[in-house]
């Protein structure tokens, strides 16, 4: 890592759900949440809690020098798209393992976010 920049993840110990144009697209009690110095908290979901039928390839892609490489997905429900909206990184650099398989969306292109204590 570099010197002066850490990356953190801790698992979230409630159910988070995700609704957009009413589908709810990730149902969750497994999310981590990765903390990155200069960067707000992300949440970063698995993608088997992911409605994954709902998200489109896109051809964005953007590189991290502390994650990888990031593929980019589109939500579309009901003629409703939410571009771009979704990201993950298939295979991350070795120090970030525990985002693989995960992915992670913007919070201001969701139409619901909901967190619960209980689940």
């Amino acid at each position: 890592m570099t010197k002066g920049h850490d990356i953190t993840t801790e698992e979230i110990p409630r159910r988070v759900r995700l609704v957009f144009a009413g589908e709810t697209i990730v149902d969750t009690t497994r999310a981590r949440l990765l903390h990155e110095t200069g960067i707000p908290p992300v949440h970063y979901f698995p993608r088997s809690d992911v409605r994954t039928e709902l998200l489109e390839p896109s051809e964005q892609r953007s590189v991290c020098p502390f994650k990888g490489e990031a593929s980019y997905w589109s939500i579309a429900v009901d003629g409703r798209r939410a571009e771009d909206a979704v990201w993950g990184y298939k295979d991350p650099l070795p120090e970030r393992v525990d985002i693989k398989g995960h992915v992670a969306f913007y919070k201001d292109r969701i139409d619901e976010w909901i967190e619960d204590d209980t689940f």
